[in-house]
């Protein structure tokens, strides 16, 4: 294992060549603890300046060895078995941080799963891809990938995305962007059905249009089976951080957006920066690889996971709690949903990207930040 770590080239998953004892990344689990348990004892007010400050940094470093240890595992079991473990960990940030903001008696916004899986699919399908597609294409001119597996990911994407975003806007049994009860539940195993077909075509079935083509005759070191069960466990520990820490910093994240004169759902957008960081930077480092295949993984995985798992896990939660779930989005989002999906399908359709796609995806972008900015 020693021997083989050395010069080993970088995989795109941040990884690099070693996987022994990360103390770099156990730390901020540590650090994420001993804020909690100040915050529980009432040593520190969770709603004080100080507590904000100190816990808003770790949580963010602990969602990075969150995925980091996800990462090792994925090493071990494979790709793209690796991918899914990755969105299945992201997927459970997010509903932490989601399903925080609901439980805050001071607002309770329905509105933030909506507002969260929306700027989930801006962020990753306008700002991530937009930029892998040009930094790629600065540095490679062209780059290639599976586009049957690509836009096989993009069309269940679309499907998931209309049927949770934009069609409770139109539901007869409701007025309103709600869905009712038997609906949001209809909904939501449609969901997860869709999802799973999905995987098992990305898995087994047609596991060869998800694999990245650069990557084949490369050899990595895997993570022992000691390495392995340890990483599994400092996954298990830095998500509990991280949901507990984002349930304390809540109320304060939602006063601090009121209070700078942003709109309610930029509070979604941060929440998808803080969940999506560690994701996006390994999609990055990949396109820069040229390795566009293993970056469209990780993007359209996180897409797809925020969809497919996160609508019907906070939708349980919502029903259990008695609260009504705004799904449907505005105007002018719906306009954007529609517009990235269309020219997404574009984009990878032909299996070949330049420069002009990612400065297509990344005006998008920022026509979405304009608009989410502004009450």
């Amino acid at each position: 294992m020693t021997k083989d770590d050395k010069a080993v080239p970088d995989d795109g998953s941040g990884q690099g060549g070693s996987h022994a004892a990360p103390w770099r990344q156990i730390l901020p689990i540590l650090a994420a603890g001993v804020l909690v348990g100040l915050e529980v004892s009432h040593v520190l007010d969770d709603g004080s300046l100080l507590f904000f400050f100190l816990a808003a940094p770790v949580l963010v470093f602990t969602v990075f060895s969150a995925v980091h240890f996800a990462e090792v595992v994925s090493l071990r079991i494979g790709q793209p078995f690796g991918s899914i473990l990755l969105a299945a960990a992201v997927t459970v940030i997010e509903v932490a941080l989601v399903v925080s903001m609901l439980l805050n008696p001071s607002h309770g916004d329905t509105t933030i799963a909506r507002d969260t899986v929306f700027a989930t699919l801006m962020v990753v399908l306008n700002g991530v891809v937009g930029l892998s597609l040009l930094i790629g294409g600065i540095r490679h001119r062209e780059q290639l990938f599976h586009s049957q597996g690509a836009v096989a990911a993009f069309s269940v994407l679309g499907a998931l995305a209309i049927l949770t975003l934009i069609l409770p806007n139109f539901t007869v049994a409701v007025e309103g962007p709600f869905y009712s009860p038997a609906q949001l539940v209809f909904v939501s195993i449609v969901s997860l059905a869709l999802y799973a077909v999905f995987i098992f075509a990305q898995t087994v079935r047609h596991k060869s249009d998800y694999v990245d083509v650069a990557a084949l005759g490369e050899d990595h070191p895997i993570p022992t089976g000691r390495e392995t069960a340890f990483s599994l466990l400092f996954l298990a520990l830095s998500l509990v951080a991280v949901i507990l820490l984002a349930e304390a910093l809540a109320p304060t994240v939602e006063r601090g957006v009121a209070a700078a004169g942003l709109a309610d759902a930029f509070v979604g957008v941060i929440i998808a920066a803080v969940v999506l960081l560690p994701e996006g930077l390994t999609a990055l480092k990949a396109a820069a690889q040229n390795r566009l295949q293993t970056s469209l993984n990780v993007s359209t995985g996180s897409a797809l996971a925020s969809i497919g798992l996160s609508i019907p896990t906070i939708a349980a939660v919502s029903m259990a709690m008695g609260k009504d779930l705004t799904l449907g989005l505005h105007t002018e989002h719906s306009v954007l949903l529609a517009l990235t999906l269309f020219v997404g399908t574009l984009t990878l359709a032909t299996g070949r990207t330049t420069i002009v796609q990612g400065a297509v995806h990344l005006v998008i972008f920022g026509c979405f930040l304009m608009i989410a900015a502004v009450p």
